[in-house]
């Protein structure tokens, strides 16, 4: 055959009857990789019913197209239509239906997989098909991480690799000059083979070695991120002079600086305050730190104690018995050696070796070699009954007065306010509310401020601006508060206003630092109070919405890949221990109900046996007659097939043919006559020396020849009738032998 020819024949194949082995091979490890992260992204339980029904139905149709060795393939044109026509519905589904951008997305990324898988025809279009089946991995594991994840995302690397050395195998043969029909192109019998036990191992050698990368090898943060810290406005605002106006600055940046992790906390239900640092001297133009520093011993637990046992009932217990918060706080390196913390800290842990606290309450990390990164709390976050507070003795710890009643020379008419705002209020407490609501009401929240710093920045605030930042608010409260003789300071710190739902972490920015006071209650200690505005939490909608997508991946990526430490490494072995024991003890549950069942059952047929044993014998012999035609059916159904021909040859001449000859080959055999393998029909006719018997097989041989290979329905009719004549003409010659020897 011509050259030319060849490319016809080959050409005018259809593709759903291709015939090589590496193509068929290459579709089907496709398939699984594309349908193992379809069923990572299901075992998330985010994909709905609807679509998990539809999208399942149609991979499963096209698996059932794979064994059938049909394509199924649609146009492009209609796969274009479909595409653009989603686009609307993807607008729809992110509006009506699922509102919210990744549920819409995961949709539309099902949906592109699902019309690509039926078009696919092309070697980009395998490709595609490939990034996509990593995409809808990559959102499952934005959506969940557990076990069913684990075990799909297994199956996704079992078949990626063979999908990977395959499309590898297919582009080189491509390349190659070898003939279509040449045994290396036809494939061979053990490439499966190969193909199953290679691909197995390459995955092991890779969790081999990520996991002595990613689990074994923890990345300590020391100083290498110290480059890219922020050293400006962030530091300066918490040092130990912190002039007006610098929160404000820090408060123009939209940088993160921490994420903080509740337990229990899914909803964002918490508004927390992180103090910093306690300021406690003012000048009139800033606030200074003068408190003494202490330094802490770790527990044998490794938690260091940050309050004093004997002045609480206990390091972590209120009187009341209220559990304190317990949170984990992941920063970002802002250069600062100051531990956040909520309300009243109470304990606190994470792999440093030193740390300090300060009169204030300001904790110190003194660890050189481990900045602040990573850490977990727990703080009293309670607030006190005002009953209590205002029944409460007037009656201040010795040295209070001289360190949080200071005063520089102040404006007269701020003493006289406050004077005013207390009005008749006999309690502390009573005053600091009616200082707290009064600024909250009367004045307005701005962080644009004039370029140029007041001579009196306080009363150019009070009775002039009446509008500025949470500094300017705290030291109003705070100066006023010790005009009335009530010992007050100023903490700078963090709040907390946008939560991310994805991670469950509140992300706190260089826009959330803010100022607040803190007033000595007697019989309780600090109180805070907070005069500043409340400002509106941001809506997570649209562009805001992707960035929290975006701060989640960071987030992910610097706690458990940049300060992957010891501590993550026993946090993912409890994970990884509780998971595995709460699947033991379900699969033994389970074992012990379904052995209970069957016991229950066994016991009921015993007694049904006992009391109707006719029964219960018809029952055995049914199910001993349904197991032996299980067993034996195919070989039934060969026989009863082998008959029908047999009595019909004349529907199928040339099977009709083989069965006839052969049972006329083995009835002579019976009666002597041999026909080795190698024989032909006419060869066995010449070695049979009976004259009668060869005329008749001869006879028989013809109609047999012209039945199988010339498909003659007429012949194949003779053949019954000639084979009875066959073995009349037997059965009549051995009967002449034995009349004549007798």
């Amino acid at each position: 055959m011509s050259q030319a020819a060849q490319t016809a024949t080959n050409t005018a194949v259809p593709e759903e009857l291709s015939t090589r082995p590496l193509d068929r091979y290459f579709e089907i490890a496709l398939y699984l990789l594309v349908l193992m992260g379809f069923v990572a992204l299901a075992s998330t339980g985010d994909l709905g019913l609807p679509v998990l029904l539809l999208a399942g139905s149609a991979f499963l149709f096209r698996g059932f197209c794979l064994l059938q060795r049909r394509s199924r393939l649609i146009a492009d044109s209609w796969t274009n239509l479909l595409t653009l026509s989603y686009v609307a519905f993807f607008l729809a589904d992110y509006a009506l239906i699922s509102r919210t951008f990744l549920k819409a997305t995961v949709h539309l990324v099902v949906f592109v997989t699902l019309a690509r898988m039926f078009s696919a025809k092309r070697d980009r279009d395998y490709y595609f098909l490939a990034v996509l089946s990593f995409l809808m991995v990559l959102a499952a594991a934005v959506l969940t991480v557990d076990s069913m994840f684990l075990a799909s995302f297994a199956g996704f690397m079992l078949a990626g690799v063979a999908a990977f050395i395959l499309m590898e195998m297919r582009y080189t043969s491509g390349k190659a000059t070898i003939p279509a029909n040449s045994g290396l192109n036809s494939g061979s019998q053990r490439l499966p083979l190969a193909l199953a036990g290679a691909t197995p191992a390459i995955v092991l050698l890779i969790l081999l070695g990520a996991g002595a990368i990613f689990f074994i090898l923890p990345r300590m943060s020391a100083g290498y991120l110290s480059a890219y810290a922020m050293r400006n406005q962030l530091t300066t605002g918490f040092s130990e002079r912190v002039e007006l106006g610098q929160i404000g600055q820090i408060q123009q940046s939209q940088a993160v600086v921490m994420h903080v992790q509740v337990d229990g906390d899914r909803e964002g239900r918490f508004e927390l305050k992180l103090r910093g640092l306690t300021l406690n001297l003012f000048d009139g133009h800033a606030w200074i730190d003068t408190h003494g520093h202490r330094n802490l011993v770790p527990a044998p637990d490794g938690r260091f104690l940050l309050w004093d046992p004997d002045a609480r009932a206990g390091p972590f217990r209120r009187p009341g018995g209220v559990a304190p918060l317990h949170y984990r706080v992941l920063m970002e390196p802002v250069g600062t050696n100051i531990f956040f913390l909520a309300s009243v800290p109470v304990g606190l842990r994470g792999g440093y070796r030193q740390i300090s606290m300060d009169n204030g309450g300001a904790v110190f990390n003194l660890d050189a070699e481990h900045p602040v990164s990573r850490y977990e709390a727990w703080s009293d976050v309670s607030r006190p009954d005002a009953v209590e507070l205002r029944q409460a003795p007037v009656s201040y710890p010795k040295g209070l007065a001289v360190i949080y009643l200071q005063l520089p020379q102040l404006d007269p008419r701020i003493p006289a306010l406050a004077a005013q705002i207390a009005g008749s209020s006999s309690d502390d407490y009573d005053k600091a509310t009616a200082i707290e609501t009064y600024l909250r009401t009367h004045f307005s929240y701005t962080l644009l401020l004039p370029g140029t710093t007041p001579r009196d920045p306080l009363a150019e605030f009070l009775f002039v601006r009446k509008r500025g930042h949470c500094e300017y608010f705290a030291s109003s409260m705070a100066v006023m508060l010790r005009t009335l003789g009530i010992p007050s300071r100023i903490v700078n710190g963090f709040r907390t206003n946008e939560f991310n739902d994805l991670t469950s972490q509140y992300v706190v920015r260089e826009s959330d630092a803010h100022s607040w006071v803190e007033a000595y209650m007697p019989g309780y200690g600090w109180l805070s109070f907070d005069p500043t505005p409340a400002g509106l939490n941001p809506a997570h909608t649209g562009w805001a919405r992707f960035l929290l997508y975006v701060d989640a991946a960071q987030s992910f990526w610097r706690d458990w890949v940049v300060n992957y430490d010891t501590q993550h490494q026993y946090a993912l072995g409890e994970d990884v221990l509780r998971s595995s024991r709460e699947s033991l003890f379900r699969m033994r549950r389970w074992a012990q109900v379904r052995y209970a069942a069957l016991l229950r059952t066994v016991r009921a047929g015993l007694s049904s046996a006992s009391y109707s044993p006719g029964r219960w014998l018809m029952a055995e012999l049914l199910i001993l007659a349904l197991l032996t035609f299980a067993a034996k059916g195919p070989a039934i159904a060969r026989v009863i097939r082998r008959q029908r021909l047999a009595n019909r040859p004349e529907t199928s001449p040339g099977p009709a043919a083989e069965i006839w000859y052969g049972r006329m080959v083995q009835f002579l055999e019976r009666r002597g006559w041999h026909k080795p393998p190698a024989h032909t029909p006419a060869e066995f006719v010449a070695s049979i020396g009976d004259t009668a018997l060869r005329d008749d097989v001869e006879r028989f041989t013809r109609h047999y020849e012209w039945a199988r290979f010339g498909e003659s329905g007429k012949d194949a009719q003779q053949l019954p009738l000639l084979y009875r004549s066959i073995v009349v003409a037997t059965r009549r010659e051995r009967t002449r032998r034995a009349t004549a020897r007798n």
